[in-house]
């Protein structure tokens, strides 16, 4: 349904800078933005005092576990999740049952997400038949019904099988979007391969397990003319490759997730909460992944959004299940810890988080300008507020940031016109 707000004493700020004005949105429109805007009579007011209006975020990694495991998120609850964080479109990652690696397959999760979701939910297909690494899907029968293809939640292993992928979705002017990991690194690793597992005998995850896949990977795109997407890099070595194939003119992109960004291995607690993969490196490697975001090596930052039910992720950190969620987060962390700290600035925020997984996932734009739906969000940037998982809308809890004093709470939520997210306590 169509909303008529004015959100009003706000900072309007997109990816080109910022500027302190009312935004008026009738019929779902934004139909002015200027200051001392007249406030029309019995039309919804938020008062955004304090608070950043900005272009709707998306992100292109999440798992939302339907079909398959709806015990842990449904395309309900993780759609919600993404609307209470600021987002309006999230590209659904393919490890479900079945997998979507067939159009009878990913008809089950497009019928799903066209009955639940309050946002634009794009899913992912597979790259190979089942997940499994080996035959690739039938590309052209998917294309128009997937966002991009991966495997994510595992590497493919085979060399000829990741070359032929590459070549089918280049002739089908398609994006593969890789989950690197080489399994034969692995050897029951849980955590990185530093300074924590060391001190308090863990079995560690080496970085080449993640950049090797990547070297091995950027020369196959190089030959095959394949649009390349590098999932959640972590590692110094990740920045450094992809950075020079950018130069040499392969055509590859990458993301990095929040917790990359904010945490390093010191950080670890003895808590499941701590296990995702690939894991949290080391400062070096947390330093360089910053260096990539200020100068355009990573091109997006997404949460890699992964629940899982509270028995999974409470056996420690051998033995929980690798993932964390990060959709009600992402932008608080961020912005206390990137922008408040001069790191980089808000609208480079904005660029990392909107404007640049819309453009290179060809997602629904988001514009702050008069005339386009209101496809927005607004952030509170002014007041501080503790990360409390049992408020979150998710099914999963399990996050690294409980407990973390943040500011950039999400005050509201604007889809295609619509109010799919809002807090009482900034509406008059």
């Amino acid at each position: 349904m169509s909303e008529s707000i004015l959100i009003r004493n706000g900072v309007i700020l997109d990816s080109q800078g910022s500027r302190k004005a009312d935004l008026l949105v009738r019929d779902g429109i934004i139909a002015q933005i200027a200051r001392d805007i007249q406030i029309p009579e019995g039309i919804k007011i938020l008062d955004a005092h304090g608070c950043i209006v900005t272009p709707a975020l998306a992100d292109v990694h999440v798992h939302f576990r339907e079909p398959g495991n709806p015990e842990k998120e449904t395309i309900k609850t993780g759609s919600m999740a993404a609307a209470a964080g600021g987002f309006t479109a999230v590209c659904t990652m393919p490890n479900l049952n079945p997998a979507p690696d067939s159009l009878e397959n990913i008809a089950i999760e497009q019928k799903l997400i066209d009955e639940n979701a309050c946002i634009d939910v794009l899913p992912y297909a597979t790259i190979t038949k089942g997940r499994k690494g080996l035959e690739p899907v039938d590309v052209k029968s998917l294309k128009g019904k997937a966002v991009a293809f991966s495997d994510d939640g595992s590497g493919v292993q085979d060399e000829k099988a990741m070359e032929e992928a590459m070549r089918l979705i280049a002739e089908n002017d398609c994006i593969l979007a890789a989950h690197c990991e080489d399994n034969s690194l692995l050897n029951g690793g849980y955590i990185h391969q530093g300074s924590y597992a060391g001190l308090h005998g863990h079995k560690g995850i080496c970085s080449r397990s993640e950049w090797g896949q990547i070297e091995r990977d950027l020369k196959l795109a190089a030959e095959t003319g394949c649009r390349y997407h590098v999932c959640h890099i972590s590692t110094k070595e990740s920045v450094d490759l992809i950075r020079k194939a950018k130069k040499r003119g392969v055509k590859v992109t990458c993301e990095t997730a929040p917790h990359y960004l904010a945490l390093i291995d010191r950080d670890i607690e003895e808590d499941g909460r701590f296990k995702m993969n690939p894991p949290i490196r080391s400062e070096q490697d947390r330093m360089a992944l910053i260096q990539g975001i200020k100068d355009g090596t990573i091109d997006i930052i997404a949460t890699d959004h992964a629940p899982h039910t509270a028995e999974q992720k409470g056996k420690g950190l051998q033995e929980s299940a690798f993932g964390v969620v990060g959709l009600e987060t992402a932008f608080p962390v961020l912005y206390t810890r990137l922008v408040q700290r001069g790191i980089i600035n808000a609208s480079q925020l904005i660029r990392l988080m909107s404007d640049n997984p819309r453009r290179l996932f060809t997602l629904r734009p988001a514009e702050l300008e008069e005339g386009a739906l209101a496809e927005l969000a607004v952030f509170d940037t002014s007041n501080r507020y503790f990360v409390n998982p049992d408020e979150f809308l998710s099914k999963g809890h399990a996050t690294p940031f409980e407990g973390w004093a943040v500011k950039g709470r999400c005050a509201l939520t604007m889809h295609g016109g619509a109010i799919v997210y809002e807090r009482k306590e900034y509406l008059k």
